[in-house]
């Protein structure tokens, strides 16, 4: 999936959830950053979940989907890091969502 399909999907869970939680998001850290998508996911499929928002879960879905590929990488990263291999990038998404 190319980056522009995976901002798309971003936005649309962006504008969801700015209309039923009041929640702003950013749309392109959430397509280039696996931490940041995977808390956002969490945070959109709470409020799925509690509120049963079917339209909701369903775009968290796609875009989980969509970051696959991401996130898979972004794991081998952290798993290089933890091993101490040498030239793997430092860089981590701290913390949640406030």
């Amino acid at each position: 999936m190319t980056e522009n399909e995976r901002i798309a999907i971003a936005a649309r869970l962006h504008v969801a959830l700015r209309r039923k939680t009041g929640r702003v998001t950013d749309t392109e850290w959430m397509a280039a950053n696996a931490d940041y998508a995977i808390e956002v996911l969490r945070f959109a499929r709470a409020h799925a979940a509690e509120q049963h928002d079917a339209e909701l879960a369903a775009i968290a879905d796609r875009l989980e989907q969509a970051m696959a590929p991401i996130v898979a990488a972004a794991r081998l990263r952290e798993t290089l890091l933890r091993q101490g291999a040498p030239g793997a990038p430092a860089s981590r998404y701290v913390g949640g969502l406030r």
